[in-house]
């Protein structure tokens, strides 16, 4: 592991509260957390109920050059702050209303910071922006590898085809169309591809997750992500009880959809309020986790992960380094060989024994699959929690004084170059974003409409041409 980042997940790992860390919390032990972009490009096609934007975040332009000398500014920071490798989303709008030579461009600033970028969409593009943004001027591969977060629920308002759907059954026939999208571009182009399926549930979609869940995970994506509806951004896309989802409702419906428990106590990120994350794979037509929370046996594999080879990233990287750094690691731990034979036989037997994974891996059908639910918290609780904070006091209030530990234990975060500051999600949606978009109003004003010229040319006046 690079002395930056063993650094940082030190001081991630000192700065969490102490109930926190825990025999299964993974932030500060093996990641310092997610990363993201923010004031880079607060503009959306769409129009969602709810929606976390702020109410001036439309009326900002999205520029190109603005865009990329943020994000690199951003990534610099944190690169800076929590080491050589981190894994960064390019969100704060539409992706996809950048020029793809932008959007390029973006995404090698964070790769040259050691970042492993995701470009968040609502999934409303077509192949050719694809095939634009993944080559280069002469037609030539400039990206060999992408990573999208495609976001569709019944809840948005716009997309091509089903502008207004009312199930989330109708936008069945447009998630496909985006895996397909990517599969082709690697049959056409061999660039690969990691996709992740958003989702946002509230009172009005909750009872259709667990038809989605079923659905989407035969689609071909590699992750699948709720979240419960949070108070935060425009409050005029609100309706009272919107946000009374909670991360247990949203979990039964995985489960249901799934037809069996799917384990999440193994392996915690952040604050357990917060984020609920269950790794595993498709064998065949089985979901099938990759750690059980109820065996000793996989428990004692996940400690020793931890212990040996926490921090180790293998991602970035060539091949031949890969193989080389498992190998020192493993020499340096020859322990691990037997525990990862045992996981790997208790593992198939979990999926349905030798002959069931053999014959999934013969007609490849067998590949990763995450579940995921994030839940954001409402910006009422989140500005009293923060300002709390700020000023090193603990707040009476108890929901206020959770989301105070809620905030400490944040695996999402967000850097401000102008304060070195790097800082939890929620309040850079709940807190931040309003005077910033008001800001950045003034910086990058929309064009105006004018009013169609009479004027005539020198040359055309003759005919009576317009100019």
């Amino acid at each position: 592991m690079h002395p930056d980042t063993m650094a940082a997940m030190r001081r991630r790992r000192a700065a969490m509260p102490a109930a926190l860390d825990t025999a299964e919390q993974y932030l500060g032990r093996h990641t310092v957390g997610c990363e993201g972009t923010q004031g880079v490009f607060p503009a959306c096609d769409f129009t969602c109920s709810p929606c976390y934007h702020s109410s001036d975040a439309n009326k900002v332009r999205v520029d190109g050059e603005h865009t990329v000398r943020e994000v690199t500014a951003q990534m610099g920071l944190l690169r800076r702050v929590h080491g050589e490798r981190g894994h960064a989303q390019l969100i704060g709008g539409e992706v996809s209303l950048l020029d793809p030579d932008d959007h390029a461009a973006a995404l090698l600033a964070m790769r040259a910071a050691g970042r492993e970028p995701m470009s968040m969409t609502h999934g409303d593009f077509g192949p050719d922006y694809l095939e634009d943004l993944v080559t280069d001027a002469t037609g030539g591969l400039r990206l060999g590898r992408v990573s999208f977060a495609a976001h569709f629920d019944s809840l948005m308002r716009g997309r091509r085809g089903v502008p207004r759907p009312r199930r989330e059954s109708d936008l069945h026939e447009h998630r496909r169309a985006f895996v397909a999208m990517f599969q082709d571009l690697r049959r056409r182009r061999g660039v690969g591809s990691y996709l992740a399926h958003n989702m946002t549930v509230t009172p009005q979609n909750i009872d259709q997750v667990d038809e989605v869940v079923r659905e989407v995970s035969a689609m071909g994506y590699q992750m699948m992500s709720f979240q419960p509806a949070a108070s935060v951004g425009d409050d005029r896309r609100w309706s009272p009880g919107m946000a009374s989802v909670t991360i247990d409702d949203v979990w039964a419906r995985i489960e249901a959809g799934l037809g069996h428990p799917v384990p999440w106590q193994a392996m915690q990120f952040g604050h357990p309020a917060c984020n609920r994350t269950a790794y595993g794979a498709v064998v065949g037509d089985r979901w099938v986790p990759l750690l059980d929370p109820k065996d000793p046996k996989d428990l004692r594999v996940r400690d020793a992960e931890l212990q040996w080879f926490g921090g180790m990233t293998l991602q970035g990287i060539s091949p031949a380094l890969v193989a080389a750094k498992i190998a020192r690691a493993v020499a340096r731990h020859p322990g691990a060989v037997p525990l990862a034979a045992g996981w790997l036989v208790r593992f198939v037997r979990r999926a349905g024994g030798p002959r069931a994974v053999a014959g999934s891996v013969a007609r490849r059908r067998v590949r990763p699959l995450t579940f995921v639910v994030h839940s954001f918290m409402d910006a009422a609780v989140v500005a009293p929690a923060w300002e709390a904070t700020r000023s090193g006091r603990r707040a009476t209030d108890p929901q206020v004084s959770e989301a105070q530990d809620r905030l400490a234990g944040c695996f999402y975060v967000m850097a401000h170059p102008e304060t070195g500051e790097l800082v939890p999600a929620c309040v850079q949606h709940s807190v931040l974003d309003p005077e910033q978009n008001r800001r950045l109003r003034v910086l990058l004003p929309m064009p105006t409409v004018r009013q169609r010229r009479t004027a005539f040319d020198a040359d055309a006046v003759g005919s009576g041409a317009p100019r």
